[in-house]
């Protein structure tokens, strides 16, 4: 886009409002003229150039100041040469709204005051030159009225200008509110992925090291794969955690990295798995596309369920199963041993805060002793839940 471009189009943004104004004066000061044959003078090239810069000046919509000091000078210039009174007269309450709608109040009073002060000096003016041209006898009202009528009219404009003013600062106020609890919302979110990344990973950990020492004596090169196991799920545990921390700390920097979803079940899995626990997954096919809202919270919800079987029921079999049912997706995680010890349902912060998750997304989640013995977590998330 060239320079010339570029200052056209910000001019078409923001002077398009002088636009009515200017075909108002344009049409309709030839034929005021008609009805004030008392004016001492009829408007002529001069006239109508006065009357279109008038108008033009308020284009400058941003530089309010200087919007309103030049309306009243061509409006004034106007008046005192004696013209008639027209649409041009519009542009000075519109002027003192715009600017009011952008200065503060005491500053635009003082300002509307001035330019007051002005208007009532070229009427004066004006009408010392159409005294000539008025019947004996006639004569016209007095200044004071003038005075009065400019004054009430210049004063709505500034309150509307004030009341315009006023309105945008509270709706800026409510916009930086609401952007201030979305952030808070955004970083306890992220406190509870901390929990629940952290949580799996001291108790994969655990797991590792419990397996390791078990095997010790008799198999050394088993126990030496245990502790490789606990070195790599530390080290990404650390790292999870640096970048969750950084996250904290800048909200910018939690946008850099995606959140885990159904993607990296394969990499959640294999962590288990190493600390002992057999794990059987039967995911349906058809999951591409998921909602990223939908696809995180499943990830999670897995996550703390695996935790969970770490925890509370030791390396026992797990079956995840994973599908779609209509317009929803189905997470099942059951431990499968008849007689594997099971948290109480719904105690873990953990699972509070996935069942809370769910249910943002308009989905439910229970958790409690399955009907074949062990422990369950069965979770139904709506695929529209994950749309904006």
């Amino acid at each position: 886009m060239t320079g010339g471009e570029g200052r056209w189009r910000r001019w078409a943004a923001e002077g398009w409002v002088c636009l009515p104004f200017l075909a108002a004066v344009l049409i309709s000061t030839g034929s005021s003229a008609v009805h004030q044959p008392g004016s001492a003078r009829s408007p002529d090239a001069v006239g109508y150039v006065l009357v279109t810069a008038a108008s033009l000046a308020l284009a400058l919509r941003r530089r309010p100041g200087i919007a309103l000091a030049l309306n009243a000078a061509f409006v004034a210039a106007y008046l005192a040469a004696g013209y008639p009174f027209g649409a041009v007269m519009l542009t000075v309450p519109a002027a003192v709204f715009m600017m009011a709608g952008r200065w503060p109040l005491t500053q635009a009073a003082l300002a509307a005051a001035a330019d007051l002060g002005v208007l009532i000096i070229a009427l004066y003016a004006k009408r010392v030159r159409d005294a000539a041209g008025v019947p004996a006898g006639s004569g016209y009202y007095p200044m004071s009225r003038d005075a009065l009528v400019w004054g009430s009219i210049l004063a709505v404009a500034l309150a509307a200008g004030a009341l315009l003013r006023a309105r945008r600062q509270e709706a800026a106020r409510v916009h930086a509110e609401q952007a201030r609890r979305v952030a808070s919302e955004e970083r306890l979110r992220m406190a509870q992925d901390l929990h629940d990344s952290i949580g799996h990973g001291l108790a994969a950990i655990a797991m590792q090291a419990g397996v390791a020492l078990h095997v010790l004596d008799r198999d050394t090169e088993e126990a030496r794969q245990s502790m490789k196991a606990v070195r790599a799920t530390s080290r990404e545990a650390l790292e999870n955690l640096r970048a969750q921390l950084d996250g904290l700390r800048d909200m910018g920097t939690a946008d850099r990295t995606p959140a885990p979803g159904l993607g990296d079940l394969d990499r959640l899995t294999e962590r288990v798995q190493a600390g002992g626990v057999t794990v059987h997954t039967d995911i349906a096919p058809d999951l591409a596309g998921l909602p990223a809202a939908v696809d995180a919270a499943a990830y999670r919800i897995l996550q703390e369920a695996l935790t969970n079987v770490l925890r509370h029921a030791g390396a026992v079999p797990v079956r995840i199963r994973i599908r779609r049912d209509g317009d929803a997706l189905l997470l099942d995680v059951v431990n499968t041993a008849a007689d594997a010890p099971s948290a109480p349902p719904g105690t873990g912060l953990g699972l509070r805060g996935l069942r809370s998750q769910a249910e943002v997304l308009g989905g439910t989640l229970a958790a409690g002793p399955h009907p074949d013995g062990g422990f369950g977590v069965r979770a139904r998330l709506p695929l529209t839940g994950g749309k904006p």
